[in-house]
């Protein structure tokens, strides 16, 4: 066996033995496509089910991962890969541990997007539960669009939906892109 596919293999247990730790439920890396949102919303609810969650947490939490996957399947910027070059690609995974469900992306975005969004999570976190319902009237009576379309409403939902503030980091990886890290906490019986 080569050294390489050794020290794979031992990095392989690794990460498995810290998804255990973590209850990851489901885990993906790579692009994301429309199939593979049908997909993973239909994994998930089948695990809720087996799970026999109450259907407002069954609700609450599907709205949550609809939200962060069509943030990720219409914002991740491309990033560079193997051969030097730029592709689409992201990571998604979700929890459940001590009494919620934790939704986790991460994806690239381009160093010239970071503090516009940056901007956009600290003022979404800066407001009251009041607060955010007028903001998500306001941008809804606005009719402002993004620069990729959306009308910016995703993590108001979000931060709505779950009473939570968003923890996210941004991990600078080269001159042209970084790493953004979103964790929404969804906790049960809220």
């Amino acid at each position: 066996m080569s050294e390489n596919l050794e020290f794979m293999m031992l990095d392989l247990f690794d990460f498995y033995d810290k998804m255990e730790r973590n209850n990851i439920l489901l885990s993906f890396k790579g692009d994301i496509t429309s199939d593979l949102l049908t997909s993973i919303l239909q994994i998930m609810e089948s695990k809720m089910d087996n799970f026999q969650e109450e259907p407002k947490t069954k609700k609450k939490v599907y709205n949550v991962l609809v939200e962060c996957l069509q943030n990720l399947y219409h914002h991740m910027d491309e990033a560079p890969t193997d051969s030097g070059e730029y592709g689409r690609s992201a990571i998604f995974m979700i929890g459940k541990l001590d009494g919620a469900y934790n939704v986790i992306t991460g994806n690239y975005i381009l160093n010239e997007n970071v503090s516009g969004l940056k901007n956009r999570l600290d003022e979404v976190n800066s407001l009251t539960k009041e607060e955010l319902k007028e903001y998500h009237k306001q941008i809804l009576n606005n009719g402002e669009m993004s620069l990729k379309g959306g009308g910016g409403l995703g993590m108001v939902d979000i931060a709505r939906k779950t009473g939570q503030k968003l923890h996210y980091t941004f991990q600078p990886i080269d001159e042209k892109v970084s790493f953004f890290s979103l964790n929404i906490k969804v906790t049960l019986n809220q």
